[in-house]
């Protein structure tokens, strides 16, 4: 009996456990009823929203779990709830319908459609639609001014959209308007008007962060709203690869917290629930996460925010010059000539007519070593640091010219449009050269005998490509002065005055070149 007495309690024992893990399970489901459906023609799964619902796999506010207590300096955190409890509420679901229109073949009878017009006659023109393509994405909740919220997103999550929707945390949803778009970032600012309360972002300072820094990514992946995965800072810094579609003014957090499609704009919140990042975008080949998400710094959002509540765009700093790296790959043996081996910077080729550079000094042949307190390793940071360096500001540049190192202080312009700074009329003197070498002088069949500076390119409608300087020139002489080396070139250059006349050989034949001086 004494054996029938515990093998009874044992039974009913694991009856209840069974049926604990049975209740675990159930609530473990979620369930929603605003369906996720798929756009004909569209990859990513759009969330689309019935009007007054509350989706049930988001717990109410008075069943959410209490903070999660401290954890001593260093040590992994037991649990997140505290940090999630914080940015959930801040973070948005964004909804957006774009109008495109597209030409579909026009058919008149069934036997059209199956076999095509029987005689070119019977061709008809294609007809123009309208059609409809939803898209996904999340914000956060960054300012308020009055009864106007802003949040911020992607540039790729708004795009040209006519029509935003959002629909916070607590299920309430707004018609939404975009308050300024910059691609060179991928941020946006969308705005919504509301006199009831909302609660907004702590943003951080993303300078703080640290590899191996705990951190959360929240957002909307494939429609699955207020997704919380955490991971850690994997790399600071992070740069897209050249010729790539992601915007390059900015150096992304790397983190190996899982980010989807949907997850674009949403936050990047460290332990004590301030935003440090948005997210942006991954690198996948399969399209889902492989533990390789990249967000834009908050301080970089910090100063788009602004200017996009001030003048509805995104100000840039603008000196006015094209740069290059001197790396052997690039351009082999201009650093030895130039006595920058082994110096990281970025070197001055042109300089554009009237710029800030041209007023304040600075040359084609310099090469730039730090601007202000930011030592630069290479062109692409250059472009970023003097981008986010506030026109009107007076800006010290290091730079090494003739072998000697330099100090030229500029105050920088707002940059233009892209039409206007990439303008080549005004890119002096609009060629990159490079000292012949060996092989150079063999891929190109350059005689022994042929001295001087090879013109690798010439920028189209520059006074170069004016005066009929082509690739392959070498440039033996500059006015009088004979020319071997990079140094011997760009020193000329700097000191000359009214026209200069370049003494080329192309292809064996010497022909002369010229142009007026900065």
């Amino acid at each position: 009996m004494v054996w029938n007495k515990r093998a009874l309690t044992m039974g009913i024992a694991a009856l209840l456990l069974l049926g604990v893990g049975f209740a675990a399970g159930w609530r473990s489901v979620g369930f929603s009823d605003r369906p996720i459906s798929q756009s004909p023609g569209e990859q990513a799964l759009h969330h689309y929203t019935v009007s007054g619902s509350q989706s049930m796999d988001r717990p109410p506010a008075a069943q959410q779990s209490p903070r999660a207590l401290p954890t001593a300096p260093g040590a992994a955190p037991m649990s997140f709830r505290g940090v999630a409890q914080d940015v959930l509420p801040v973070v948005v679901e964004i909804n957006t319908v774009e109008v495109v229109r597209q030409q579909v073949p026009r058919f008149q009878s069934p036997f059209d459609f199956f076999f095509g017009p029987r005689s070119p006659q019977q061709q008809q023109q294609p007809e123009e639609r309208e059609f409809r393509r939803p898209g996904l994405g999340s914000g956060v909740i960054v300012q308020r001014e009055g009864n106007t919220v802003f949040v911020i997103t992607n540039n790729h999550v708004v795009g040209q959209a006519g029509e935003i929707s959002l629909r916070l945390f607590d299920g309430r949803e707004f018609a939404a308007e975009t308050v300024g778009r910059d691609p060179r970032t991928d941020l946006a600012l969308v705005k919504f008007e509301t006199p009831d309360e909302v609660p907004i972002a702590r943003l951080g300072n993303s300078d703080d962060l640290y590899v191996g820094d705990w951190v959360l990514a929240v957002g909307n992946p494939f429609g699955f709203e207020s997704t919380v995965t955490a991971g850690i800072v994997s790399a600071l810094g992070r740069r897209p690869q050249p010729g790539s579609p992601i915007a390059g003014f900015t150096d992304f957090i790397q983190t190996d917290a899982s980010i989807n499609p949907g997850n674009s704009g949403g936050a990047l919140a460290d332990m004590d629930g301030n935003i440090v990042g948005i997210n942006t975008w991954i690198a996948s080949r399969s399209g889902g996460s492989v533990g390789l998400g990249f967000a834009i710094p908050i301080n970089t959002a910090r100063r788009a925010i602004s200017d996009f509540i001030e003048i509805g765009q995104v100000v840039y700093g603008w000196l006015g010059v094209s740069i290059g790296d001197v790396s052997p790959q690039a351009m082999p043996g201009l650093d030895e000539d130039l006595g920058v081996t082994g110096r990281q910077g970025a070197l001055v080729m042109s300089v554009h007519r009237g710029s800030p550079a041209a007023r304040g000094g600075i040359r084609p042949g310099d090469f730039v070593t730090q601007i202000d307190n930011t030592r630069i390793t290479d062109a692409t940071q250059m472009t970023r640091v003097v981008g986010n360096l506030p026109p009107g500001r007076q800006t010290t540049f290091r730079l090494i010219r003739d072998g000697q190192e330099r100090t030229v202080n500029v105050t920088l312009d707002r940059r233009g449009t892209e039409d206007q700074v990439a303008d080549g009329s005004q890119v002096w003197p609009g060629m990159t050269i490079v000292p012949l070498n060996d092989s150079l002088r063999q891929a190109r069949n350059i005689g022994d005998d042929v001295e001087g500076l090879l013109v690798l390119n010439v920028v189209p409608e520059s006074p170069a490509a004016i005066a009929g300087l082509r690739p392959g020139d070498v440039i033996s002489q500059v006015g009088d002065s004979h020319v071997r080396t990079a140094r011997e070139f760009y020193r000329v250059l700097a000191r000359a005055h009214g026209e200069i006349l370049f003494r080329v050989t192309r292809q064996g034949v010497r022909v002369v070149a010229g142009m007026d001086a900065l």
